[in-house]
Order: structure tokens, then C-alpha cells, then sequence
């Protein structure tokens, strides 16, 4: 009976008509897979809730036959670092809550469709507005508890990346660093304009008095600078660079200060010994020497053919170099040496600035010689010696100050009036001022912490670059006579060149063009 079951069963499975019980071709089972998908994913999604998706579950995606698994292992094994060694970084989003940031980008819009909706609804009842309200709130306070949100979620970042960028190899140079850097090491922007922050050039002064109450350097109107080393005094000329020696003083005698008179080779010497020297520089000849001072001279200024001299006896004389009797008047309104003295743009006042911690300005005398006995004006603010002095060539009423190393500050008055405009803490000591002749700008000497020249806006005193060289502070400054560059002596025996105020070539174009369509068109009116 056996063997007849066994015949009939291999008859049945030689048959070909019937339905094979192999496995089923691929066609059905792609049609089977993809039926099978779209019902589970209709209801994956409709079943998902906040708490699995707010959690870091991924919900199903829409592709059939890929499972999410699949995917956080590939997110997870994001590679940091191209194969290569290249900068290029791809980061691990694993850490990105999507569906959280979607409901905060939201949430604003939501709440404004709901106040619309609260405006619309306002034919109900006092009673059913408190209680939609308070349903209202129920409602979003079991929505944040359900979707996990944080009470403050204001400051929180909705998107971030879990890993931080790689630092590149030492190896590595960016060709691209130079372009992309935010301030070059030769010049800082200032507005429209560039400052270059190192120096043109660079002199050796040996023997330069490192002292803060003598002024041992002055430009010329002829390009000459003039400069005290130890006894001596050197002329420079700036156009051709020759170096002349002028004078030398006996032993134990030196130079105090220097002055060039505005127009001409004549140079004014004060000595330790109290006496002012004039000397003809173009014929390297003495012409007179003048005394009247008990102690060294430290400080002069020029007023066409006057000349004042401020000395260590606190005391001020005016010399008029055409008589021969030079002695004018002589003013006493400092207790201690004075240390900077500088007439103003107009020739209207004098200004001086001693050990004293004191500012006077005398106004110009009746006769238009010399000036009043009396100072105008004393200013007291300064809390140490005041040597730094400069008027504004714009604004003549405008005086600048600058104290030492307890004060620190650089002080603006007002002379008219006798009022101070303004005051600002420069953080060091003020050794020297100078007003811009082609911008709005100031720049000031400093000594200890950095030695600097710092160059300010004018009125409002921004900083604009900070000029940097002299290893020991800068004790004087001087000006071209084109206005374009200042030249520093510091206490590190070296003389540096900036060129800092050269002036803009498209205003210059500007300027030129119209004062010649002015010429010509004078010339054209005086044409008959």
C-alpha cells in the first residue's frame, strides 16, 4: 500500500498544470511588500505618539523595505574627517530634535490663530470666556508635559550639532588666511582711510636726555630737524638726509630745549645755564645769545620775531630779538619749571603748562607785543605736571592738554570762556599733542605701559591706531612742514618717522580742481 502512496505522489509533483509549491516569483512578492508597507505605515503614523517621537525615536519612513534602524546606524557613523586629510566636516545631527523645532517655529503662529480665534468668538458669555480660558491653558500645559517641552525654551537652541569641527593637522596652512584676516600687521582702517602702524624709518639718536620736562626736538619750515644729543646739537635735513653737527656745549652744559622761528633758518637754543641762543643755521653761525633766567631753560615758543622762553625758576620771558634791550616782560604765574609753552594758531594766546600741575593762558598784550601780566585763565584739573600742549588749527579757542603719569588724561578747554569741553583718560602717561593739518585728528605721545603714539578722533575722541616701535617712552614730537608725517624721540634713543597724516589724493584732486575753475574764473571776470 506503501509503495502505491509513494507512485501517486511523485505523479502529482511530475504534474506541470497545477500550482507549484515552491517559492513565489519576485513580482509577487514585490506586490505583497509593498501592500503589506502602506497599510503598516498608515497606521504607524497614525498610532505614533508625542512621547516616541519627542523621545529620539525616528518615526517610519516612507520608503518601502528600509527600516529605521538601518538609518540611525548610518547617522551614527557620520564620518568626522574626509578620507584624505581635508578640512571638509560633516556633521552628526543625531542630537537635532526636528519635530521639537518644528513646534517651537510654530508655536507663534499658533498662538496668534488662537487669539484671532478668542476675538471672533466674542458673542459668548463672561462665564464661557473663563472657562474656554482656563481649558485653553489645561490644555497647552498637558501638551508641553506630553511633548517634553522645557518651561523656558525661549533661549534654547532649536538646532545644534553634536560633535565640534576637528582642528586641522599642524601641517595644514590656509593659502586663504591672508586675505580673510581682520587687521594686517602694516595698517588699521580708520574710517575711509588707511594708518600705517609701523614706522617709515628709523635714526639713531645716542645720548638723547631721557627727561620729561625738556623739549630737545623740533621740524623747520625748510625740512630741517633739529635735535639735542648729550652737548650737542645735529641738524638733519629730512629731503636730502645730510647731517650737520651745530653746536656743542662745554662740559656739564647741554641743551634744554629747541625752537625754528616760523619762516627762516634761525633756531632758538635754551642751555642749562639759563640763557636763550640764536643761531643762523644756513651759516651755521651764533648771533646773539640773550639771558635772564636763574636756572635751564626747558621750554620755547615763537611769536614771529618774539620769542618766549619758560625756565626751571618757573618764570617766563619775552625776548624780542630785533632790539637790543630783548627783555619785554617777564611773567610769574607758576611755583615749579616750566615745562610747555606754544602760542596759538592765531597769535592771540599763550599757554603754559609747568611742574605745578598748572595751565595758564596769557592773552595778548594791548601794545601786540608780548602779552598781559596777568594770566586769562588757570586751570587747575591736571593732578601732575602738564608738558603736552597743542591748539587746534581749525578751532583757535581750542586748547589740548596732557598731564604725567599720575593725571594721565588729555584735557580740551575753551579759552573763550575758560570752560573745559572735554577730558579723556589715555591709560598712560602724556608726553606730547599734536593736531592733524589735513584730518580732525590728534595724536598723542605716552610713555609706560606700551610707549605709543595713539592717534584720536576729533571731537570725539575714538581711538583710531596705536602706533608702536619705541621700546621706552616717547618724550617729544614734531610735524613735516606738509603735514603728512610726525617724527617721535623716545627714551630708547631712536628717532622713528610715521607717516600718519598723508593726505587723501582724491581730496587733493578735488581741492585743486576747484581752486583753478576759482582762478579762472577770476580771470575770465577781469577781461573786458
Amino acid at each position: 500500500m506503501s509503495q502505491f502512496n509513494f507512485v501517486s505522489d511523485l505523479q502529482n509533483a511530475l504534474i506541470m498544470d497545477g500550482e507549484t509549491r515552491g517559492p513565489a516569483p519576485r513580482w509577487k512578492k514585490k506586490l505583497e511588500a509593498s501592500l503589506n508597507g502602506s497599510v503598516n505605515t498608515t497606521r504607524s503614523v497614525l498610532s505614533v505618539s508625542y512621547n516616541t517621537s519627542f523621545s529620539g525615536v525616528q518615526a517610519p519612513t516612507k520608503t518601502p523595505g528600509k527600516s529605521s534602524e538601518g538609518k540611525t546606524k548610518k547617522s551614527n557613523t557620520t564620518p568626522t574627517k574626509t578620507p584624505g586629510g581635508g578640512d571638509r566636516f560633516i556633521p552628526n545631527r543625531a542630537a537635532t530634535n526636528f519635530e521639537l523645532a518644528h513646534f517651537l517655529v510654530n508655536k507663534d503662529s499658533g498662538d496668534k490663530s488662537d487669539e484671532e480665534n478668542d476675538k471672533a468668538t466674542t458673542s459668548n458669555s463672561n462665564e464661557s470666556n473663563v472657562q474656554a480660558s482656563a481649558h485653553k491653558g489645561e490644555r497647552q500645559k498637558l501638551l508641553s508635559e506630553v511633548t517634553q517641552v522645557p518651561g523656558d525654551s525661549n533661549g534654547g537652541r532649536i538646532l545644534c550639532y553634536q560633535n565640534k569641527a576637528p582642528a586641522a593637522p599642524e601641517s595644514h596652512t590656509n593659502p586663504l588666511k591672508v586675505v580673510y584676516s581682520i587687521k594686517t600687521p602694516i595698517s588699521t582702517k580708520s574710517g575711509s582711510r588707511y594708518i600705517p602702524t609701523t614706522s617709515e624709518r628709523i635714526l639713531d639718536a645716542p645720548d638723547f636726555i631721557n627727561d620729561y620736562y625738556l623739549n630737545l626736538m623740533d621740524w623747520s619750515g625748510d625740512n630741517i630737524v633739529a635735535v639735542a644729543l648729550g652737548s650737542c646739537v645735529y641738524l638733519w635735513n629730512a629731503a636730502s638726509g645730510n647731517i650737520e653737527q651745530l653746536t656743542e656745549f662745554e662740559e656739564g652744559d647741554y641743551a634744554g630745549s629747541l625752537s625754528w622761528i616760523q619762516e627762516g633758518q634761525i633756531l632758538a637754543i635754551g642751555n642749562s645755564t639759563g640763557a636763550v641762543e640764536l643761531w643762523d643755521c644756513s651759516k651755521v653761525k651764533r648771533l646773539r645769545v640773550m639771558d635772564g633766567h636763574s636756572a635751564r631753560v626747558g621750554s620755547l615758543a615763537w611769536n614771529s620775531f618774539l620769542v618766549s622762553s619758560g625756565s626751571r625758576d618757573g618764570t617766563i620771558i619775552h625776548h624780542d630779538v630785533r632790539s637790543r634791550e630783548h627783555k619785554i616782560s617777564s611773567l610769574a604765574g607758576h611755583t615749579q619749571e616750566v615745562c610747555g609753552l606754544k602760542w596759538s594758531t592765531d597769535f592771540k594766546y599763550l599757554a603754559s603748562g609747568g611742574n605745578d600741575n598748572l595751565v595758564n593762558v596769557w592773552s595778548l598784550a594791548s601794545s601786540g607785543v608780548g602779552t598781559a601780566s596777568e594770566a586769562l585763565h588757570k586751570f587747575n584739573e591736571h593732578q601732575a605736571a602738564v608738558r603736552a600742549l597743542a591748539w587746534c588749527p581749525w578751532q583757535p579757542s581750542t586748547l589740548a592738554s596732557g598731564g604725567g603719569t599720575a593725571d594721565r588724561c588729555i584735557k580740551f578747554w575753551n579759552v573763550n570762556n575758560g570752560s573745559l569741553i572735554k577730558s579723556v583718560d589715555s591709560k598712560s602717561q602724556v608726553c606730547s599733542l599734536l593736531f592733524s593739518r589735513h584730518y580732525k585728528e590728534l595724536i598723542s605721545a605716552h610713555g609706560f605701559a606700551n610707549n605709543q603714539l595713539t592717534i584720536w578722533k576729533y571731537p570725539t575722541m575714538v581711538k583710531q591706531a596705536d602706533l608702536t616701535g619705541h621700546t621706552s617712552r616717547v618724550l617729544q614730537m614734531a610735524m613735516s612742514p606738509d603735514g603728512s608725517t610726525v617724527i617721535s624721540a623716545g627714551a630708547d634713543e631712536t628717532l622713528r618717522l610715521w607717516n600718519c597724516f598723508a593726505p587723501d589724493p582724491l581730496a587733493a584732486k578735488k581741492s585743486a580742481s576747484v581752486n583753478s575753475k576759482a582762478k579762472q574764473s577770476v580771470f575770465r571776470q577781469s577781461i573786458r
